[in-house]
């Protein structure tokens, strides 16, 4: 199975250089830069669940204009922000027999990707891993999870056979992560977006890692946003089953943690973020189904207030 993987950072780069160690046949599409990064220094994944440096031979890379449609799948990890651009890049390499495979946040995604690719086409698919690519070009893997699930979306009525799913399966299996083909995909969607929300909400809304937040006092406002989150989930049709938000509930009410969110860490950078796809989309879906929501208003409305900040001062004519 011929795999295309767009974008080689935090999460294509560490899902990509472990299939690559197990001889999957994989490549990258990436932006020059990147390409040249990976030809000359290779691949490099530091983890506790061992390290990786492909660098002989490097991993193979494509440029957009020279794609052709003979890859089985494509793995999407660009930024969601990114994922017009990214279409135009990959579409060359989309056949009648492509599967696509999103593991970006958020829902929209999945609309815009069966809009031009058709809903056949389209996997639904998250990762559960905390990473981070150095501008020394180093996947740093953060923690000790690195889960890959995917699976139908076209719930309950399927749209995919069972046996081409399968297929998938087989060849992201014993690549030192786990995988899961999961039934229910859109609802583990929908749980993963609810906890990423409310770390993204809390941190950014606080400016602070999570042990900070509870050492102020801030553990009830992250509970009631996980809460907020939950509700919103459920009035759209996708209740988190019991135990679901265990997880999210401890990680926020961690006693000395240093854990922050990634929106966190790009807006510190002064860089791009995910708002609207992880608080502006979720806030919309509140706002149509009357949810209240007033910490996920609030914190989103902190963030687009960084957004403008940052457009207005990109746009400002130098001095």
């Amino acid at each position: 199975m011929r795999i295309l993987i767009v974008g080689a950072g935090a999460l294509g780069g560490y899902f990509g250089a472990r299939l690559l160690a197990v001889d999957r046949n994989v490549t990258f599409l990436v932006r020059p830069r990147r390409a040249e990064q990976l030809r000359v220094s290779g691949l490099h994944v530091t983890s506790p669940h061992g390290d990786l440096h492909l660098a002989d031979p490097p991993p193979l890379t494509a440029q957009a204009l020279a794609l052709q449609p003979s890859f089985d799948l494509i793995l999407l990890s660009c930024k969601a922000y990114d994922l017009s651009a990214a279409m135009e890049d990959f579409a060359p390499a989309v056949g009648p027999q492509t599967v696509l495979l999103p593991l970006l946040n958020g829902l929209a995604h999945m609309a815009t990707l069966a809009t031009r690719f058709g809903s056949e086409a389209v996997l639904g698919g998250l990762t559960n891993i905390s990473a981070t690519l150095t501008a020394e070009g180093v996947v740093r893997h953060l923690g000790q999870v690195h889960r890959l699930a995917f699976g139908d979306p076209g719930q309950p009525a399927p749209t995919r056979d069972r046996p081409r799913l399968q297929a998938i399966a087989d060849t992201l299996a014993n690549a030192n992560f786990e995988t899961d083909l999961s039934p229910r995909i859109l609802d583990e969607m929908w749980v993963k977006w609810v906890s990423i929300a409310t770390y993204a909400g809390t941190t950014c809304l606080m400016r602070a890692p999570i042990g900070d937040i509870v050492a102020a006092g801030g553990l009830p406002i992250a509970q009631s946003l996980l809460a907020e989150c939950a509700s919103i989930a459920a009035a759209v049709g996708h209740t988190p089953a019991p135990g679901e938000l265990d997880y999210a509930a401890d990680v926020i009410s961690r006693s000395g943690s240093l854990f922050t969110a990634s929106m966190l860490r790009d807006l510190e950078a002064g860089a791009p973020v995910e708002c609207q796809q992880i608080l502006g989309d979720l806030l919309a879906y509140a706002q149509h189904h009357r949810v209240p929501t007033p910490v996920l208003a609030i914190a989103h409305a902190h963030v687009r207030s960084y957004e403008e900040r940052r457009k207005r001062e990109s746009n400002a004519s130098p001095e």
